[in-house]
């Protein structure tokens, strides 16, 4: 006859098991939280505190990675004596596009990136999809806009917003990709577009618009951030009896340019957004549009609460060569000449380096960066070109730099321990072509007064330059490889290097303080976006879009 258990022995038999239950789960729970697991969380909180963190480093947060456009990560994982050993770590593909130009905001392990009009959340450690919010492409645009080009968004709370091919300003539900809800902010003349990501500045989404080229009137726009209700607009080619009027006679405000295509930068002490305007219209021939052509190829220092204009400077007045503004500004407190200062830089597209006091715009210096530079001979005491007389004709004339400028939108950085900052520029010139008659506006066409051609045996030189702020000279150049058409940006790290993409489809790292190339990997794909860098359970990472993917690279 067999002994029964007793009651007591069963009791004490179920709590060792239950113990023994706890003890794993609590196991397997720390090790959820140190290992990756197949999921990321989707908690995304962004407050106005996280959006004044400067530099970034596990989060970049926003297009340029903080307020100060300086693409300066403080991560340092990667560096100099570790960088050979970088490997894609994975690699999202976007079906809808044959060109990305977004750069990835990650927010807590979550990164957020556009193609064409689609959102998507990624596993920054993975590149698993989280969500895919579809939105159509628009038909019937033209120019830069019928290509569908997005570069990204904007995430406050959790909240993501962006711009879609049409100039409608989508706000969506960050942890499920759900549409909260939808502005289109310039439907009053077909030839509007989008490209940019927006910029959020305390409770306000700004954007602006593409089509500069194409007969429309630049502006930039508040929007509340929670509503979606237009808080103020504020136009870039003044109106009749405005300040700057006199250069736009009669109806031609209207088709004046000077649009906003890429984010600004903000100085959240001086609470002044800085945002930049395009080139005027229309394109070579300026005879119907006399006079500095205000507020094209400007930088603008605006009070983000109102919109209202604190001061301005502009570049190229009475721009002849689509030399428009919209490369970054660059904000950055160093000691300048003996002194501390609040410096704006810029690279323009017309062949100088720009250095501003941005507390009242005052220029301080510019300096060429470009060999190949013929439509001045300098820049004056206040900040004006010297101008050679050199412009389009309907025979055709000799320009430098070209069309493309000597850089252009892709994105500049500033290393902090060098006092470099580093950019894309390209050394070309071109045939330039201006029409004798006036260019007629008609929606759904262009607004160019003809263009430019390359000239036969002339092969553009992409260069990587590194600048020095302290000597105020060229600290080295990268001379490229390739045909020179790459439109990919810059990034720089803690860590000493500078990362981009050159015009051989490869994404490199170089020494910063050198310029001594240290890594490649060759994406087989152009590369027309600018790079960034984050960090997701202590291990960093170095992300840029590359034709119509996205790659991620770690060390092993």
């Amino acid at each position: 006859m067999r002994n029964r258990p007793s009651k007591r022995c069963g009791r004490a038999t179920l709590v060792i098991v239950f113990v023994i239950v706890l003890v794993v789960c609590g196991t397997l729970f720390a090790a959820a939280k140190e290992q990756p697991t197949g999921r990321v969380s989707t908690i995304v909180d962004v407050d106005n505190d996280d959006l004044l963190v400067s530099p970034p480093a596990a989060n970049w947060i926003s297009y340029n990675g903080d307020y100060s456009g300086r693409r300066y990560s403080n991560l340092s994982e990667i560096k100099i004596s570790n960088v050979s050993h970088l490997r894609a770590a994975w690699v999202f593909h976007a079906r809808n596009t044959s060109r990305l130009e977004v750069t990835p905001v990650v927010v807590n392990g979550l990164m957020f990136v556009t193609a064409s009009n689609d959102a998507f959340a990624l596993d920054a450690r993975t590149g698993r999809v989280v969500w895919h919010h579809p939105w159509p492409i628009s038909d019937g645009l033209i120019d830069d806009a019928s290509s569908h080009i997005n570069r990204g968004v904007a995430v406050w709370h959790n909240r993501l917003y962006m711009e879609t091919d049409n100039a409608h300003l989508l706000c969506l539900d960050a942890r499920s990709g759900n549409l909260i809800w939808d502005v289109a902010y310039a439907s009053w003349n077909k030839n509007y577009g989008a490209t940019s990501a927006p910029l959020i500045v305390k409770d306000k989404v700004l954007v602006g618009t593409s089509g500069g080229d194409d007969g429309v009137r630049g502006f930039i726009a508040g929007y509340d951030a929670n509503t979606g209700k237009l808080a103020w607009r504020f136009w870039t080619i003044p109106a009749p009896g405005e300040f700057g009027s006199e250069s736009w006679p009669g109806q031609l405000y209207l088709r004046g340019g000077g649009t906003t295509w890429m984010p600004g930068t903000y100085d959240p002490q001086l609470n002044l957004v800085f945002w930049t305007t395009s080139n005027p219209a229309p394109d070579f021939e300026g005879s119907v549009r006399p006079g500095d052509d205000l507020y094209t190829d400007c930088v603008l220092a605006l009070d983000p609460d109102t919109g209202k204009l604190k001061w301005f400077f502009q570049f190229t007045p009475h721009d002849l060569f689509d030399y428009d503004a919209e490369e970054t500004p660059m904000l950055i407190d160093a000691v300048y000449k003996g002194a501390p200062r609040k410096l704006l830089v810029q690279a323009n597209r017309n062949g100088y380096l720009y250095v501003l006091d941005r507390t009242d715009g005052k220029f301080l210096s510019a300096a060429p960066f470009v060999e190949k530079l013929n439509w001045a001979k300098g820049i004056d005491t206040q900040g004006r070109p010297i101008r050679t007389g050199v412009k389009p004709t309907p025979e055709g004339t000799r320009v430098c730099p070209a069309f493309s400028g000597a850089t252009n939108w892709f994105s500049p950085s500033y290393n902090e321990a060098t006092h470099m900052t580093y950019f894309m520029a390209l050394e070309e010139c071109e045939t330039f072509f201006s029409r004798p008659e006036p260019q007629r506006f008609k929606e759904g066409e262009t607004y160019y007064s003809t263009g430019s051609k390359r000239i036969p045996g002339e092969d553009p030189q992409k260069i990587l330059i590194a600048y020095n702020l302290d000597s105020g000279a060229i600290a080295w150049k990268y001379p490229q490889l390739g045909r020179g058409r790459s439109a990919a940006g810059t990034m720089t790290t803690a860590g000493g290097l500078v990362f981009f993409g050159d015009s051989t489809e490869s994404f490199e790292a170089v020494d910063a303080k050198t310029g001594k190339p240290l890594w490649y990997f060759n994406v087989g794909q152009g590369i027309t976006a600018s790079p960034m860098s984050y960090a997701v359970a202590g291990r960093q990472y170095i992300a840029i879009a590359a034709g119509n993917d996205i790659f991620s690279f770690a060390l092993p």
